[in-house]
């Protein structure tokens, strides 16, 4: 008898977006079979609760339909069998993220999360999937795209797969579509970029770049660990950008402008921006996949598992994913700076870190960071940012002051937890640091992972012979690094959705908020003249710091009319400059960015 446990999944129903999903245990628990939904998957840090998507849920045995009960929002107990049970169920499909599932008439895509209930008692067994052939004639091109690990599949990819353990299942993301593909090899491996979604794009450019970018990242580690295969499964729409690592692949989404079109060998900031995000899923093999907190590892993606550790998971990996574009000849160093310039900006312009610690970012992560309001700014920061950021501090630091750096960091944690799978305990990585370099940097972590002082990055800068200059931004798309142009005269303190008059949010003591402007007002007109969402940037060019205005609004329906005195436009974005710098200093910067 095969031991496994099976399941079928088929797209059932493209216009509803459901999935039929059938669950066979061959020898259940003869007390009465447990089946658990995760509530959580790992490397998003919200509690979605997946089984809130699952509708006409059923059970039988030999064709015989069985009693359930439900014991809470995630868990289910069959009754007593002596035979097989199935389980079967519809899941509705209709999350576009990289960390649901989606169905319709385009695509078809899911995380194991959103779909496999896991048999209590059976999270170590063998479980095959079989992926059916979608009879819907819109699907008639579909083929599949994922690394679960194949036993037998027809030519399209529709047939058996098999995963070791629960945990594998559900670590493969699946993409059904006629998605464009190429394949590309890095030091042996098979790799492959699949685009699903309407696009044009340069795919040999784009297997060139990747080549180049993944093969730094596996020199980082010496080319350990060894895999079968890599997939960037990349969803392509209008307008998106994110990602979610997977033990061997990646799930991605981002804009039709972001990819290159033919003919264009120019590194647009678009184009920037996706390779940063695949060079960031990337370092996950490594930082988060299998050098991970032993807090995560020990949850069983039910409820909350709290670390105050993800600028070492989120953060070091932000640091590094514009690093390995500089490494890998994507970008030059002084481009390299403006990137650096850019995140240095983004904390900049964030009060919320005056009021949030690193530490409490990353523990808050469950209630904060993937459920942002109007007043996110105001009182958080991302451990994404200025992880990042403390990071290229530590780095800096490490290359002044000891023999060692941070690669050498990363590679003794792949040796220390990565490559043996075993957990990192609560401040490992600071811990480790010490160890290594053989600095007491107590006060420095202090500072940056549990303290609200600004990080010590301009003067660290400066030992490499980087100057950073704050200066005002001259509009609403200047992000930092270097651009020409005169700043404003003043400054509300306030943004507006895009395309909008409505206001997205106001920044903590700006003059929008003395003025007692609020989120989701819309704004109608200032001093009599209309506003429009293409005018508003010229409107507030030109007035003038110190004098009153008065700006009519809705709040709701109701009209109201406040005034605001705007102020001087604020010194919060960064630009990043090499200067002439004696051989010991010139020799440090080349070390860490070849310049």
């Amino acid at each position: 008898m095969n031991s496994a446990v099976v399941f079928q999944v088929r797209a059932a129903d493209l216009r509803a977006h459901l999935y039929e999903v059938r669950c066979r245990v061959a020898a259940p628990n003869p007390g009465g079979q447990q089946f658990r939904m995760p509530g959580w998957l790992r490397g998003s840090y919200l509690v979605r609760d997946f089984a809130k998507h699952v509708v006409q849920l059923r059970a039988e045995s030999n064709g015989v339909p069985l009693t359930f009960e439900r014991l809470d929002k995630r868990s289910l107990r069959c009754a007593p069998s002596d035979g097989p049970i199935d389980l079967i169920y519809s899941v509705y499909a209709f999350d576009e993220s990289v960390r649901k599932a989606w169905l319709d008439m385009r695509r078809g895509f899911f995380n194991g999360s959103s779909l496999f209930y896991c048999p209590v008692g059976r999270e170590q067994a063998a479980f095959e999937i079989e992926l059916q052939t979608p009879d819907d004639p819109l699907a008639s091109a579909w083929r599949v795209a994922t690394t679960l690990p194949a036993v037998q599949v027809d030519a399209r990819g529709f047939g058996r797969y098999r995963a070791q353990t629960y945990e594998a299942l559900i670590d493969h993301p699946v993409e059904m579509t006629d998605y464009q593909r190429i394949d590309f090899d890095v030091d042996g491996i098979p790799h492959g970029l699949v685009l699903s979604g309407r696009v044009e794009t340069d795919l040999p450019r784009l297997a060139r770049d990747l080549t180049r970018i993944c093969h730094v990242e596996r020199e980082l580690f010496g080319q350990q660990p060894k895999l079968d295969q890599y997939l960037f499964l990349t969803n392509v729409v209008a307008s998106g950008y994110g990602g979610l690592e997977h033990r061997d692949s990646t799930a991605l989404i981002c804009g039709r402008g972001d990819l290159p079109r033919p003919g264009d060998d120019k590194l647009s900031r678009d184009y920037r921006s996706f390779l940063g995000l695949c060079s960031h899923e990337y370092f996950h093999l490594w930082n988060v996949k299998r050098i991970t907190a032993a807090k995560f590892l020990e949850s069983d993606l039910g409820s909350e598992a709290y670390s105050r550790d993800l600028w070492h998971y989120e953060g070091i990996t932000s640091y590094y994913d514009d690093l390995f574009l500089l490494r890998a000849g994507v970008l030059d160093a002084a481009g390299y700076l403006d990137v650096v310039a850019e995140n240095a900006t983004r904390l900049e312009r964030s009060p919320g870190r005056h009021r949030q610690t690193l530490a409490d970012a990353s523990f808050d992560t469950w209630i904060k960071y993937y459920q942002p309001d109007e007043n996110t700014p105001n009182s958080a920061v991302s451990y994404y940012v200025k992880g990042a950021l403390v990071a290229l501090c530590l780095d800096l630091i490490l290359r002044r002051d000891s023999h060692c750096t941070l690669n050498d960091v990363m590679r003794a944690s792949w040796a220390r937890w990565g490559a043996s799978g075993s957990g990192v305990p609560e401040g490992g990585l600071e811990a480790l640091v010490q160890e290594l370099s053989g600095l007491d940097l107590r006060a420095f972590f202090d500072t940056a992972l549990r303290s609200t002082d600004e990080l010590p990055l301009a003067e660290l800068l400066g030992d490499f012979g980087v100057r950073a200059q704050r200066r005002a931004a001259i509009s609403d798309a200047d992000a930092g690094g270097w651009v020409s142009g005169e700043a404003p005269k003043a400054w509300s303190g306030l943004k507006l959705r895009a395309g909008d008059t409505r206001v997205q949010h106001v920044l903590s003591d700006s003059p929008a908020m003395r003025a007692g402007i609020s989120a989701n007002d819309q704004l109608i007109a200032i001093d009599g003249l209309r506003i429009t969402a293409a005018n508003w940037p010229a409107r507030i060019a030109a007035l003038h710091a110190g004098r009153r205005y008065v700006l009519q609004l809705f709040r709701n329906d109701e009209l109201l009319s406040v005034e605001m005195e705007p102020g001087a436009p604020p010194a919060d974005t960064w630009s990043l400059t090499m200067t002439d710098a004696d051989p010991a200093i010139e020799a440090r910067r080349k070390a860490w960015i070849g310049a």
